[in-house]
């Protein structure tokens, strides 16, 4: 089995280094990941700068690696039509520090290298950690729960055009309350502007996460699920569009397009 692994965190971030570890177990490793950190890019491209792919030894012997100087889906779009000789069974992105939770699947540059695996086709998973504090994470209590989580997933098939995205408790293998199936829950605004005075009175704003401050979640979605515990995995499809709303709309601008069929003969 061929595994494709990326992240937004860059290339020398441990936790990249613990989806490794545990991923070689499966498989043969190819890592393709930014060469800094590219958090919140969302899922950006480069477009008017050249990107440089770098071979590095960072890993175990038979990890083939690069460093790119580009974004998460820069780093998967060339690993599928460049890097490697032939396409990856599967594409793991993380493991991000900080969960990745209901509206984050469009800021996430973790969540976006799993999505243009996806987008082409191919099975992709997105890891995030709930931890706020990545200087001081255990990653030996982190890797046996992702281990578990990894080895259900590789013995199954994800439904083509489908990512998911799935958030780790920061808790040991024993104390995880399990996994939870559930949905991403998008009415929960995470992140807020804030204001903040300079020492010359000028006002700023500045993104605060408000996510340990969070009440009142909706039971059976993302953030109450994990916050009790949790592993949750959250299926995201990556479909376009949708038969019947096109049907739908199609009726709505009728009169429009008769109208024009008779001016122009049809």
């Amino acid at each position: 089995m061929r595994i494709l692994v990326t992240n937004d965190d860059g290339i020398f971030h441990p936790g990249l280094e613990a989806m490794v570890n545990v991923l070689q177990h499966f498989g043969d490793v190819y890592v393709v990941c930014p060469d800094k950190e590219r958090s919140a890019i969302s899922h950006s491209i480069t477009l008017r700068n050249p990107l440089k792919a770098i071979q590095t030894s960072l890993f175990s012997s038979g990890v083939h690696s690069w460093m790119v100087n580009g974004t998460p889906a820069d780093c998967v779009k060339l690993a599928l039509e460049v890097l490697m000789k032939e396409p990856p069974d599967i594409v793991f992105s993380g493991i991000n520090i900080g969960p990745n939770l209901g509206r984050d699947v469009y800021y996430s540059g973790t969540i976006a290298g799993a999505t243009e695996a996806a987008l082409s086709e191919v099975p992709a998973v997105a890891v995030s950690l709930a931890s706020l504090d990545g200087s001081n994470i255990n990653y030996q209590q982190v890797k046996p729960l992702f281990y578990q989580i990894a080895e259900v997933i590789l013995q199954n098939q994800i439904q083509k055009g489908m990512m998911l995205n799935i958030n780790l408790p920061y808790t040991s293998k024993e104390l995880c309350r399990g996994v939870k199936v559930v949905p991403l829950d998008m009415t929960v605004a995470r992140y807020r502007y804030v204001g903040l005075n300079d020492p010359h009175g000028q006002l700023y704003y500045w993104l605060k996460d408000e996510y340990q401050q969070l009440t009142g979640l909706a039971k059976d979605k993302d953030f109450a699920a994990l916050r009790e515990g949790f592993i949750t995995v959250s299926p995201v499809e990556m479909r376009g569009t949708q038969k019947r709303k096109l049907d739908q709309m199609n009726r709505w601008f009728y009169p429009f397009n008769r109208n024009k069929e008779e001016m122009f003969h049809v």
